[in-house]
C-alpha cells in the first residue's frame, strides 16, 4: 500500500493520498488551501489516479480544493452529514474573526457530487476498504478513516487518518461553531482509546504518531482514560 502526503502552505493542513500501489487509483484526503500544484506533482510522481476525495471534516483548511480536484476528474467528495452545509457555505464553520480574516478573498466552489459518510460504514474505493468512525467534537461531522497498515511503510496493523480529532500531543480545538468539548471527550473515550497501541495516526496537522505514544503522553487522553474528564486548558490547534 502507498500512503503519501504533504502540509499545505496555509495552516499546515496535511493532505494525503492513499492507494494500493503506485500506478493505481487512489483516494485523496483533505485537499486544503493552495494544494493543487503539490497534489498534482505527488500524483504524477506515483502515477496515481484519484477515484474519490475523503474529507475528515468540513473546515475550509481541509476542503478548499475539493471542487477543483473532484471537478477535473468527475469524482465524488465524501463528507459526514454533520458538516455537509460547510461545503456549501464554509463560513458556517468559522468564527467571526476567521470570517473577517478571509473576508471573501478566497474564491470557493462547492463540489458537484457529494456523498454522505455514515458511522460504522466501510467504503470500498480504489481497491481499499476504509472504515469510517464518526468522532464529533472538533466539528459536528468530524470522522476518522481507518484502514489496514500492512505494507504502508509503517510497522502497524492499522492506520488512522484522524483529521483534527487527535494530534501528536494534543487534540483539535472545540471553540468554533459546531465544536463541543463534551462531544470531543466522548469521541476520545469511545473512538480513539479502543484503538491498538501500534495504530499509526496520520493527523490533519503536524507529524504522525501512534495510539500507544498518545495514550502514554497526550494529556487529554490521559485524563479521559483516568477519570473520564478533560484538562481545563482549551486546545487551539486546527483552523
Amino acid at each position: 500500500m502507498l500512503v503519501a502526503g504533504f502540509p499545505a502552505d496555509a495552516f499546515g493542513t496535511n493532505c494525503y493520498v492513499v492507494a494500493t500501489a503506485p500506478g493505481e487509483q487512489c483516494v485523496v484526503v483533505d485537499p486544503g488551501i493552495g494544494v493543487l500544484d503539490q497534489l498534482d506533482a505527488l500524483l504524477a510522481e506515483h502515477r496515481l489516479h484519484p477515484a474519490a476525495v475523503l474529507l475528515t471534516h468540513g473546515h475550509l483548511d481541509h476542503t478548499f480544493s475539493v471542487a477543483p480536484v473532484c471537478g477535473a476528474r468527475g469524482i465524488t467528495a465524501y463528507v459526514h452529514p454533520g458538516d455537509r452545509e460547510m461545503l456549501a457555505d464554509p463560513a458556517k464553520g468559522l468564527s467571526t474573526d476567521l470570517t473577517s480574516l478571509f473576508g471573501g478573498r478566497l474564491s470557493y466552489t462547492e463540489p458537484e457530487d457529494v456523498a454522505e459518510l455514515t458511522d460504522g460504514a466501510t467504503l470500498a474505493l480504489a481497491g481499499l476498504e476504509i472504515a469510517v468512525d464518526h468522532a464529533p467534537g472538533h466539528t459536528g461531522g468530524s470522522v476518522l478513516f481507518r484502514l489496514p497498515g500492512a505494507g504502508s511503510g509503517w510497522e502497524a496493523d492499522e492506520l488512522c487518518l484522524s483529521g483534527d480529532v487527535l494530534f501528536a500531543g494534543s487534540i483539535g480545538r472545540t471553540d468554533l461553531p459546531g465544536g463541543s468539548m463534551p462531544a470531543m471527550l466522548t469521541s476520545l473515550r469511545d473512538k480513539i482509546l479502543p484503538l491498538a497501541d501500534d495504530t499509526v495516526v496520520l493527523p490533519g496537522h503536524g507529524p504522525s504518531t501512534t495510539i500507544g505514544r498518545e495514550r502514554a503522553s497526550n494529556p487529554y487522553l490521559i485524563e479521559v482514560a483516568q477519570v473520564g474528564g478533560g484538562r481545563p486548558a482549551t486546545p487551539t490547534r486546527g483552523l
